[in-house]
């Protein structure tokens, strides 16, 4: 079945979705997106999701041609047009048409692009058994380079790491920040656990502040699971309890294994588990309906 895009106020058949050659998104990655799921015929978190579009719109001074009313309900429109109750929105705001050079004030009308799909990101069995990690020497742009906050069309960096890991025969990659210290991983926010206490990097050591990542502090609180955010190296995971990992793709999964080395029995943990069951309760029962 053909998928039905959004794009520009029209709903089209994807082999009739066109941007032109000459938008700045794809001439020089000048453009935001944001991930968001749903389920059972709910958008998870949707309202989280479109201010924090926004918010990055205003970064980069983009002014995205919708209000935020406007994009909730072209988005749950473009769900229900696919027939869909569980899957993967992708959001993309591009700078739009203009003329060569990087000037973005010479291009007139952005382009709101709003695709809705079936996503599965890792295998199943590696969200029963856990993920292989592997440290990559790609590093997360600074502050002073690129706001880690600012979801960009340009991912080269994040895809470059992502091809590390899987050149080193790894499902994911550890990306440090400029001084040594973890990151995040190439699309997720990682989370450790000792002493049945989660951690997980500050936004300032360069990880994105992720929907999942704040349900994650949600949930913890609820369960009453202590959770702190620090920074920590790539020597704390080693010696973890847990390792776990969140994004709005990847919902949460266990990692299990670092640069080779087992983290504790090589096994997703207890607390990790109770992290991952009442999430997907959460994304079952809650969320933005999309009739």
């Amino acid at each position: 079945m053909e998928r039905t895009i959004y794009i520009d106020g029209q709903l089209l058949p994807a082999s009739e979705a066109r941007v032109s050659v000459f938008d700045h998104g794809l001439l020089y990655g000048d453009g935001i997106f944001e991930g968001i799921r749903f389920y059972n015929g709910r958008v998870f978190r949707l309202e989280q999701h479109i201010r924090r579009l926004y918010d990055c719109a205003r970064a980069i001074l983009l002014k995205i041609p919708l209000t935020p009313e406007e994009m909730i309900a072209a988005t749950c429109a473009t769900v229900k047009a696919n027939g869909l109750r569980d899957g993967y929105i992708r959001l993309v705001i591009t700078r739009g048409v203009g003329p060569m050079g990087l000037s973005p004030f010479k291009c007139p009308k952005p382009s709101v692009i709003v695709i809705a799909d079936s996503i599965s990101l890792y295998p199943e069995e590696s969200y029963r058994s856990g993920l292989t990690m592997a440290t990559v020497a790609t590093r997360r742009p600074s502050h002073d380079i690129l706001s880690p906050q600012v979801k960009s069309l340009n991912y080269l960096n994040n895809i470059m790491a992502k091809v590390e890991a899987l050149q080193a025969g790894a499902e994911e990659g550890l990306m440090l920040n400029d001084v040594g210290l973890v990151a995040e991983c190439t699309g997720d926010n990682i989370f450790i656990v000792r002493d049945g206490a989660i951690s997980t990097p500050p936004l300032t050591a360069g990880a994105l502040d992720g929907i999942t990542r704040g349900t994650v502090f949600d949930i913890a609180k609820e369960l009453g699971i202590p959770i702190r955010e620090r920074d920590f190296s790539r020597h704390d995971v080693f010696i973890a309890d847990e390792c776990f990992l969140t994004g709005t793709a990847a919902e949460v999964i266990a990692a299990v294994k670092l640069d080779g080395r087992e983290i504790a029995d090589g096994k997703p943990g207890a607390v990790t588990q109770r992290i991952i069951a009442r999430f997907r309760e959460l994304t079952q029962t809650t969320g933005t309906p999309i009739d």
